[in-house]
């Protein structure tokens, strides 16, 4: 039988291997972006590739519930970006009904036995921007430059995709020294924290016994390695869409007649902006869009504001969210209008177990001694994650869960048009996970 470093040795030469398809994976998903729940494409990709690897694959109603789904498109976008992706290649057979009605994301199931269950997230979604057109832009220059309008991989979810399925590959070719069950996760919908919630109100973490999720980030002081293995402090979130219905007039005949939706809409963001900061730990809240009026001569009787608020914790994230809610009722209420308001988005507070961390930092130093551990190992998040909410239910029955960080330069900061990464870096990551995954499911305790 071969010796375990023998093992680990074959398997690095198998990510050294795939380094080339890695690349042209990420390439194929970065020139084909798809926003939250409209992952038709990526997700069709994803789940045939799995299927022909072996794997249980779960798509469709399987993989979200319903009513969990936030921000979920309109039935003609649906529609119209399903044909979309069957024009750009997404294999008819695994794009199913479900998905074309925005059920997107893929679970991928490997039993081994009995041991733990290890789940293994990768998001996958676009964010809705348009890409830089400079030739400057490699992905411009070397042709994988976003070909959907308005959607573009500014955050890395095109590398992650193609890290899972590289992970996939790898655990697959060594299913023999695993003990236990692999669930990867391919999520749709993070952009927005719209997706993760819809996945756990599934039930798919609820038997899970450790979470390990990962994010591409950029090579900085913080991270002064390759491998930062966990984190912390990311904020908790929640995004409103917000609509005031007033009562339209002409506005030099009759103006007492009218309820001015624009004016309440404008009254609700000074309140919100004006709110007081809780004094436990950081709070955020911004107004990012007001659509409103039809006319200068016409009292507005619509109004939409998007707007969202954050929390270094969940109860300071709800206090904010009180403020803003109750800033947009007494608002309305002064102009006689009707309030409407939809949750668009919601993430938690997410915290790292030590116990994991130092153990993902004992594999890399062990077996992935050509990789870098960052001084920090449990480093301060940035904006708000909502692998949060899968951590925190793994956590809340006792299981352990981390969310890493694999370094790379980037051209480009994250969610700008001329964002771009070091590709080397789906290998690296491919290895942390894939060695995390063997020493955990080895048969041995930690």
């Amino acid at each position: 039988m071969m010796k375990k470093e023998q093992r680990i040795a074959q398997m690095l030469s198998q990510i050294e291997a795939m380094q080339p398809e890695l690349t042209a994976l990420r390439r194929d998903f970065h020139r084909h972006p798809e926003t939250g729940w409209l992952e038709m494409r990526t997700s069709a990709i994803l789940a045939r590739r799995l299927d022909e690897m072996g794997y249980e694959v779960l798509t469709g109603r399987a993989v979200c519930r319903e009513e969990a789904r936030l921000g979920v498109p309109g039935e003609d976008t649906l529609a119209a970006h399903a044909e979309q992706a069957l024009l750009q290649g997404a294999p008819a057979e695994y794009l199913t009904q479900d998905m074309r009605e925005g059920f997107t994301g893929v679970v991928a199931i490997l039993r081994c036995g009995e041991g733990p269950t290890l789940a293994l997230r990768f998001d996958i979604d676009a964010l809705g921007m348009c890409e830089c057109e400079e030739m400057s832009h490699r992905p411009r220059r070397e042709g994988f430059a976003s070909v959907n309008p308005g959607m573009m991989h500014a955050c890395g979810h095109d590398g992650h995709a193609a890290i899972g399925l590289g992970v996939a590959a790898v655990l697959m070719k060594n299913r023999d020294l695993l003990h236990g069950t692999v669930k990867l996760l391919f999520q749709p919908g993070e952009e927005g924290a719209r997706g993760a919630g819809a996945m756990v109100a599934a039930g798919h973490l609820d038997d899970v016994d450790v979470l390990i999720g990962s994010h591409i980030a950029p090579t900085q002081s913080l991270d002064d390695g390759d491998v930062t293995a966990g984190t912390w402090g990311s904020l908790a979130t929640v995004k409103y869409d917000v609509t005031f219905k007033g009562m339209a007039a002409h506005a030099g005949g009759y103006p007492e007649r009218g309820k001015n939706a624009l004016l309440a809409a404008a009254s609700a963001v000074l309140a919100i902006h004006a709110a007081a900061r809780h004094s436990g730990g950081q709070s955020r809240v911004n107004v990012g869009t007001l659509h409103a009026g039809t006319g200068r001569n016409v009292v507005p009787d619509r109004a939409v504001m998007q707007l969202e608020v954050r929390g270094e914790t969940t109860q300071i994230n709800e206090y904010m969210e009180a403020c803003a809610l109750n800033a947009c009722r007494g608002a309305a209420l002064m102009q006689g209008c009707d309030l409407e308001t939809t949750v668009m988005g919601r993430a938690e507070g997410q915290h790292s177990d030590p116990a994991l961390i130092e153990r993902i930092g004992a594999v890399v130093r062990r077996d992935l001694p050509q990789l870098r551990l960052s001084s920090e190992q449990n480093a301060r998040n940035w904006g708000s994650e909502d692998i949060s909410l899968m951590m925190n239910r793994v956590q809340q029955h006792g299981g352990l869960a981390t969310y890493m960080r694999v370094m790379t330069p980037m051209a480009g900061a994250q969610h700008t048009v001329t964002f771009d990464f070091d590709e080397a870096v789906l290998g690296r990551s491919v290895a942390v996970f894939s060695a995390a995954a063997l020493d955990i499911l080895s048969g041995e305790k930690g």
